[in-house]
């Protein structure tokens, strides 16, 4: 089966380009143009267990007639799903309309026109999210006439660490869909 929203390929052979778009595809459609990594997967794939759990204890408790802690267990395993499904959604999506930078509890979106330039430079990056820094490389994106977005895509994060093919793959292709907009300039340049 499928699963486009984890793919940055849009159909999966020619013969399916030439075929007509389904109704939603006529909408502005976002994508991310890399495939989460296996730290982000894992975290998300233990919170659904961790939910599974709690559901459970909820079902355990309701069978003994307490109701109002059944409805706590349910609301906090609601609340679990949640983050799961938001934690498999970080990370930077791309349309022709711009950039959307998803993180656990908000959203960015840039215009194409306010993007100055998108490239891969040599910086001090959080490792998996954590206070701790280290050597790394990140996507930048500056903004004109502002600050630059907050640095979401690292070599160090959870979905490159240890995928450094990975990561550049992913920068070229952030750096390909800001390029015919004429928004960025040249290749990846460390500094």
């Amino acid at each position: 089966m499928p699963l486009p929203f984890l793919t940055s390929d849009r159909y999966a052979d020619d013969s399916a380009a030439d075929a007509e778009p389904l109704p939603y595809e006529e909408q502005e459609r976002w994508r991310r143009p890399y495939r989460p990594g296996p730290w982000r997967v894992g975290g998300a794939a233990l919170l659904l267990l961790l939910a599974s759990y709690v559901l459970f204890s909820s079902l355990i408790i309701a069978m003994a007639g307490a109701l109002a802690g059944a409805g706590v267990c349910v609301a906090a395993a609601t609340l679990i799903i949640v983050a799961a499904v938001r934690l498999v959604r970080v990370g930077l999506w791309v349309s022709e309309e711009g950039l959307r930078q998803i993180g656990l509890f908000g959203t960015t979106t840039v215009l194409w026109s306010r993007v100055a330039s998108v490239r891969t430079v040599q910086q001090p990056v959080r490792f998996l999210g954590l206070p701790r820094t280290v050597q790394g490389q990140a996507v930048v994106v500056e903004l004109t006439r502002t600050e630059p977005l907050r640095v979401i895509i690292t070599d160090r994060n959870a979905d490159f660490l240890g995928r450094g093919e990975a990561f550049d793959m992913a920068a070229d292709a952030i750096e390909g869909w800001a390029a015919p907009r004429g928004r960025a300039r040249g290749a990846a340049q460390p500094s």
